[in-house]
């Protein structure tokens, strides 16, 4: 393989887009309402809550560890979004107080597993059942309705033709990519995942920055809570439930490693759209919408299996690669340079 088709295979990106380009065609073939101008708007506006959730598990996932309760943080936040907007609370108080309700959710995470050493599919399973539970005590397992409609009207609020909540999201998207890959701290939270103890001994602080990647999870949790309340206008007692499984399958589809410190935001944000266009599409090809978990779960058994063999190749292909340019720099040092010093400088 060449070093250009290499980078371009490394690219997640790449290979996702094309996925769903093919995937979208293959639907197409089958019904044709797929590709309709009215259907792509609808399958944008759905993948929003879903892309929200894999920016944020994104970031636990760089540090090598899992959030698995930000489906019952979203419920929680769009119960408090719901009871708040329907007693009467202005909205610029609802905003930072359901905000702040994921970021400390994220924040009891970050420490259970920091501080007390609690792997984190054990914290976070623990925690997605008390706050579940707490979100029932909340609203006594009733649903919440009677929204106001100003906030429910913001949902078709339009800027430029497309809606007021995927701006949000692709500002949220544009901002995490931008901080990850431009600034130091961003950073930090690759470094910790790829290598937990290296990164402690080169000053990163990396209790604080696995406490940092939950409360960001915890707060991407309360956006899609504000943003689920805002497209739906009422709340069900079993609002996010089942979520986990699509959000990890999601970011891990757009090539965030569940061993940490490998993947992008704008991966996992375009692993969302495709699993949302699959969720979608199961309408045009017929098929129940009680195949979406089981679907999911294969999905995501797959895309782990093929990600490792992916990284075996990779890694073999750079390992061979290695090996011929140290034997040709050997050569070239025996043979006193010639078509071999030639032939490594052209490889170079």
């Amino acid at each position: 393989m060449t070093p250009l088709f290499l980078r371009l295979l490394k690219a997640r990106e790449i290979s996702i887009v094309l996925l769903l380009f093919v995937y979208i065609l293959f639907v197409s073939s089958i019904n044709t309402d797929l590709f309709s101008r009215d259907s792509f708007s609808l399958l944008i506006k759905a993948s929003v809550i879903l892309l929200v959730l894999a920016v944020g598990q994104s970031f636990v996932l760089f540090t090598s560890n899992i959030d698995v309760s930000v489906g019952s943080t979203m419920g929680l936040s769009a119960a408090v979004c719901g009871v708040l907007l329907t007693s009467g609370v202005e909205l610029w108080i609802v905003l930072p107080v359901v905000l702040f309700v994921g970021c400390l959710v994220g924040l009891v995470n970050g420490i259970g597993v920091s501080y007390l050493k609690v792997p984190s599919i054990i914290m976070t399973l623990g925690m997605l059942g008390v706050i579940r539970g707490i979100m029932l005590i909340y609203t006594k397992g009733m649903w919440i309705e009677n929204i106001p409609n100003y906030y429910k009207k913001l949902a078709n609020l339009k800027l430029m033709g497309i809606n007021l909540s995927v701006w949000i999201v692709l500002l949220l998207l544009v901002l995490a990519h931008v901080w990850l890959t431009k600034s130091r701290l961003g950073r930090f939270f690759f470094a910790v995942g790829d290598n937990k103890d290296g990164a402690s001994l080169v000053g990163i602080p990396v209790q604080k920055v696995t406490v940092l990647a939950f409360i960001l999870s915890g707060m991407s949790a309360a956006i899609a809570g504000l943003i689920f309340v805002m497209n739906i206008g009422f709340v069900p007692n079993q609002t996010g439930t089942g979520i986990e499984l699509q959000v990890i399958a999601a970011a891990v589809l757009g090539g965030v490693s569940l061993t940490g410190g490998l993947g992008t935001v704008l991966g996992a944000g375009l692993g969302a759209l495709f699993l949302t266009t699959i969720t979608n599409s199961l309408i045009y090809l017929k098929i129940p919408a009680y195949w979406n978990n089981a679907i999911f779960g294969l999905l995501l058994l797959l895309i782990v299996i093929g990600d490792s063999k992916f990284q075996s190749i990779i890694k073999s292909q750079s390992l061979k690669k290695r090996e011929h340019h140290k034997r040709l720099a050997d050569k070239s040092i025996i043979n006193g340079g010639g078509d071999s010093e030639k032939e490594l400088n052209d490889l170079t």
